[in-house]
C-alpha cells in the first residue's frame, strides 16, 4: 500500500475544557468514517466513558462528542497532516504539527493535556513542554497497543483528577 498524505480532523473542544486529549493522527477507519476513534476495536470511547461515568459506546457519535465536551474534555491530534500507509503510527512520515500552542492559548481553564499513546506524547510533549497545563502520557487506546483493557483503564482513570 502506497503512503498518501492524511489530514487530521478539526479539534472538538469548548473554551471551558479542562482536559485536552491528543492522539497522533486518525487511522484509516476514522478517516473513512469522518469521525474520531471509529475503529470498532479502539477502546477510546470505552475508556473515556469510564472516566466520565457515561456509556459512550452506546451513544451515537454526536452525542458522544457532546458528553465529552460537557465533561470538560476536548479532542484533537498532534499531527495536522502526514504521509502514512495504513493506520500504524510507525508508518507516519513527514508529519506537520498541528497548532497545539494556538489551541491551548484559547483554553483558559485547561488543566491537563493527555496524550493518547507514545508518538502523540513525544511530538506533542515537545511543543507543549513549557505550557500552562500538566502533560500526561496515556497508553494508546488503539488495538495495536496490546495491553489488557483494565490496565489501560487504570491509567486513563487518572484523568478524573483534572476534571473535578
Amino acid at each position: 500500500m502506497a503512503a498518501t498524505r492524511k489530514a487530521a480532523f478539526d479539534p472538538v473542544v469548548d473554551a471551558d475544557a479542562r482536559v485536552l486529549i491528543l492522539g497522533s493522527l486518525p487511522g484509516e477507519a476514522s478517516l473513512a468514517a469522518g469521525r474520531y476513534y471509529a475503529h470498532p476495536r479502539n477502546a477510546f470511547w470505552r475508556l473515556t466513558g469510564a472516566v466520565i461515568g457515561h456509556d459512550l459506546e452506546a451513544m451515537d457519535y454526536e452525542t458522544r462528542l457532546t458528553a465529552l465536551r460537557r465533561a470538560g474534555i476536548g479532542l484533537w491530534d498532534v499531527i495536522a497532516s502526514a504521509e502514512r500507509s495504513g493506520s500504524l503510527d510507525a508508518a507516519i512520515r513527514s508529519p506537520e504539527a498541528a497548532d497545539l500552542r494556538g489551541l491551548v492559548e484559547r483554553l483558559p481553564g485547561l488543566r491537563a493535556v493527555a496524550f493518547n499513546g507514545g508518538l502523540a506524547a513525544r511530538l506533542g510533549g515537545r511543543i507543549l513542554a513549557r505550557g500552562p497545563a500538566a502533560l500526561i502520557t496515556l497508553p494508546s487506546s488503539s488495538p495495536a497497543h496490546a495491553r489488557p483493557f483494565e490496565q489501560k483503564l487504570a491509567d486513563w482513570r487518572k484523568l478524573s483528577a483534572w476534571l473535578d
